[in-house]
């Protein structure tokens, strides 16, 4: 019973991480997109942009909404430590989520009564704050929060600083990214051809972000720099950096030569190894730089019990997901109309 204990929160962090992981891949390009309407103004264009999400777009919150409920139903120590230390930006975040999905259908509903801008300002705004507070909730979670007793015991400004703004911003030019790297898969002829050049520069904004927080978080707390430097540590972190660097070099190739797929899944690629550098950076906490998964967990009988749930609901999840995503693949052109 000790070991099934012991590893019942190994198996719901890995369920947790998964969930942010597939947000962030699915709702990462959708708010890329709302985000890039700020450089493509061509009203035609612009509804292509929005037909090639339109279909699946709501459905990718699902998996943000599973990893909240696994926090709160799994890991409530982390849930009653991180809400009141983020309030803000959580909040923020929401809000800006649901007036993008306002300004996602009004903006269709308004066309030609000269309240379209209006919303499609709506659009890229939201799109904007949600991504940036999301990149500010990471950086405040990786910086480490103040915990007495095991309850937050900071201020309501102690997410905002220099590091967290610097992965908010990098969170928004990663997003981007993904966003013109789907609509280069996803759409034909100017467009495709403005956002590949959209991407290349989007990229190395990307790649300066993720070198800088790279180079920063080991210096947050000393945990992290053995991490990533003490042997035989470094023998198994160290392919992290030099996959991001070998993916750079297949994205300028796929631009380059004209692929559809391959900027994307480069992309993606990108994000992946992000998200794990992170994960192997705060291991095992759940609330650095003081709370493991064990200290914030639920009984194990509660764990077990929400996992045969879970066991049958993410399935379920994963094919609609997945059959949505294949009814509606291909290319994406001014012809075609969803609403």
């Amino acid at each position: 019973m000790m070991d099934f204990a012991y590893w019942l929160p190994i198996i719901w962090a890995v369920i947790l991480v998964a969930a942010i992981s597939i947000y962030v891949v699915l709702d990462g390009f959708d708010l890329g997109i709302g985000m890039l309407f700020a450089l493509e103004r061509h009203p035609d264009r612009r509804d292509v942009m929005v037909n090639t999400i339109a279909p699946v777009w709501d459905g990718n919150e699902t998996w943000m909404v599973l990893g909240g409920a696994v926090l709160y139903g799994v890991f409530p120590g982390a849930y009653a430590t991180l809400l009141p230390a983020f309030y803000l930006p959580i909040v923020l975040m929401l809000l800006a989520l649901i007036f993008r999905g306002v300004a996602f259908e009004f903006r269709v509903m308004t066309r030609g009564t000269g309240r379209e801008g209006m919303w499609n300002a709506g659009f890229m705004a939201g799109s904007a704050i949600a991504a940036f507070c999301q990149g500010t909730i990471l950086g405040g979670v990786v910086q480490g929060i103040k915990v007495v007793d095991g309850a937050f015991a900071g201020g309501p400004l102690d997410w905002l600083t220099p590091f967290s703004i610097l992965c908010g911003l990098s969170v928004m030019c990663g997003y981007a990214l993904l966003g013109a790297t789907w609509l280069i898969w996803r759409t034909t002829g100017v467009l495709e051809a403005s956002c590949r050049r959209w991407a290349a520069r989007l990229a190395v904004g990307l790649f300066i972000g993720i070198v800088a927080v790279s180079l920063w978080t080991p210096l947050l707390h000393a945990p992290y720099l053995r991490r990533w430097t003490d042997w035989p540590n470094i023998a198994f972190v160290a392919p992290v950096p030099v996959l991001v660097v070998v993916l750079g070099r297949l994205f300028v190739m796929g631009l380059r030569r004209g692929h559809s797929k391959g900027p994307f899944l480069c992309a993606l690629g990108w994000f992946f190894l992000c998200l794990s550098g992170l994960g192997i950076t705060v291991w095992p906490y759940a609330v650095p730089p003081g709370l493991t998964l064990w200290d914030v967990s639920s009984p194990p009988s509660s764990q077990f019990f929400q996992l045969i749930g879970t066991a049958i609901l993410l399935p379920i999840i994963l094919t609609y997901t997945i059959y949505s995503y294949h009814v509606f693949r291909g290319k994406v052109t001014e012809t075609d109309g969803y609403h």
